[in-house]
């Protein structure tokens, strides 16, 4: 436990002396702002075209209240958490073949099954205080705009679709991981997360949204209108989870990496 525990903060000290916890952290604040600002405009759409925040041609549909405004950032938290986690994930594996630090760090004396577990720990930890900010400051900006129908029933309804599609999208970055290595760098792992996107929009739009790992977190958070996700669902994201961590760590175990 102690070495874990020692893999875990050499891990977390070169991500927090990388750029890498700024650019997401500045990325993922665009989501509790866009989202008051959709919320700002349906309030009064009159006021915001006075205002010149918006053209007289643009229209927006929707209602300014609480429930929509927390729907709209798991929504937004379900696909833009697919692209900033899956980032994270990649800098973490892919820079040590980038960086040429891959034979160095696999020529310690610990096992390659604990570096990869103390990897995925602080790539986990890092995606949760992204997704505990994001929605942190989603309550700010909501207060500050004063949405309207906020309750203690609606709050805790919120917070329990927010941190479902939160988790899973966390959940499905492992697979990102894998790629990232096999690849011996980031390319292979931006590609993968692009086509994922791609194919998760288009598995949704044809119905079949809650079978395909990706689709799922958007599908949970009612993007695609039907917010129901059975165990079934959840099953499957974890099922990839699982394979992707385990796949990560029979690759570094058995893999060539010179």
């Amino acid at each position: 436990m102690r070495r874990l525990l020692t893999c875990v903060f050499i891990e977390s000290k070169k991500l927090f002396c990388s750029k890498v916890p700024l650019i997401t952290l500045l990325s993922v604040m665009l989501i509790p702002f866009v989202g008051g600002f959709f919320m700002f405009v349906l309030k009064d759409p009159d006021f915001a075209q006075k205002m010149g925040l918006i053209s007289t041609k643009v229209q927006f549909v929707g209602t300014a209240d609480w429930p929509s405004f927390l729907s709209l950032i798991s929504q937004a938290i379900a696909i833009g958490g697919l692209i900033v986690f899956g980032f994270v994930t990649s800098w973490v594996f892919g820079r040590e073949y980038s960086d040429r630090t891959i034979k160095d760090l696999l020529a310690l004396p610990t096992s390659r099954c604990m570096i990869v577990l103390s990897k995925f720990i602080v790539i986990y930890l890092w995606c949760l205080i992204l997704s505990v900010f994001v929605f942190a400051t989603s309550l700010i900006v909501g207060v500050l705009i004063y949405i309207p129908g906020l309750s203690l029933e609606v709050l805790i309804s919120g917070v329990k679709l927010y941190i479902l599609c939160a988790v899973l999208t966390i959940f499905l970055s492992s697979p990102v991981a894998l790629l990232a290595s096999i690849g011996r760098g980031y390319l292979s792992s931006f590609g993968f997360m692009i086509f994922t996107i791609v194919l998760a929009q288009i598995i949704a739009a044809v119905g079949y949204g809650h079978l395909f790992p990706w689709s799922i977190p958007a599908v949970a958070s009612g993007m695609t209108g039907d917010a129901t996700i059975d165990a079934a669902g959840i099953l499957v994201v974890i099922v990839t989870n699982v394979m992707g961590v385990l796949g990560t760590m029979l690759w570094w175990r058995n893999a060539d990496h010179g």
